[in-house]
């Protein structure tokens, strides 16, 4: 698990504060929040989906948390480092503190099994969705019900993750996520 330093105030404070069990949405990244350009490990190729920003104010305002889960293999294979990752969340996190909205926390993966970076090269990693680490760690973490938790993913592995986290998964295949939100009845 990583969380962005940007994170580290309120997920504290999360930690602190009563359990009491919490709605989320969990996104994966690439090809939900961001248009998958293939590896996007930079700001610069960093495209927002259409709908996303206002899809994750709209949850804020309604008290559901917002967690991204992502797999990022482009780490396991020299692509960027993880520095490059926790960046490019800087700027996610930037772009929607202007617009009065925010991300929870960001887990995110960098091992893979075919890794060209010894160091990160790891068959089958409990993080690395289908796997349910990320989503189970995110659980526990802020206190999430499972009963009023959604992963929302563009592949099949996200829904896999989601069945083994034992949470309900929607399988984004384009358009606008705030529309598909709404849609699924997964917001007001």
């Amino acid at each position: 698990m990583i969380l962005t330093l940007r994170n580290l105030k309120t997920s504290q404070a999360m930690r602190e504060a009563p359990k009491v069990k919490r709605r989320a949405v969990i996104f994966d990244r690439d090809g939900v929040l961001n248009v998958d350009h293939g590896y996007v490990g930079e700001a610069g190729r960093l495209e927002w989906v259409a709908g996303a920003r206002r899809a994750i104010a709209r949850l804020n305002g309604q008290g559901v948390l917002v967690i991204v889960a992502t797999n990022q293999s482009g780490v396991a294979r020299g692509l960027f480092d993880e520095a490059a990752v926790e960046r490019l969340h800087g700027v996610m996190w930037d772009d929607l503190a202007a617009e009065g909205a925010h991300i929870d926390a960001f887990y995110f993966c960098p091992f893979h099994a075919e890794a060209s970076v010894a160091a990160y090269r790891r068959a089958d990693h409990p993080d690395r969705k289908p796997n349910p680490g990320m989503i189970l760690r995110a659980m526990a973490d802020w206190s999430i019900d499972p009963a009023g938790a959604l992963l929302v993913g563009d592949k099949e592995s996200d829904m896999e993750a989601a069945r083994r986290a034992g949470i309900a998964g929607a399988l984004f295949a384009g358009g606008d996520l705030e529309t598909f939100l709404v849609g699924l009845g997964a917001m007001k």
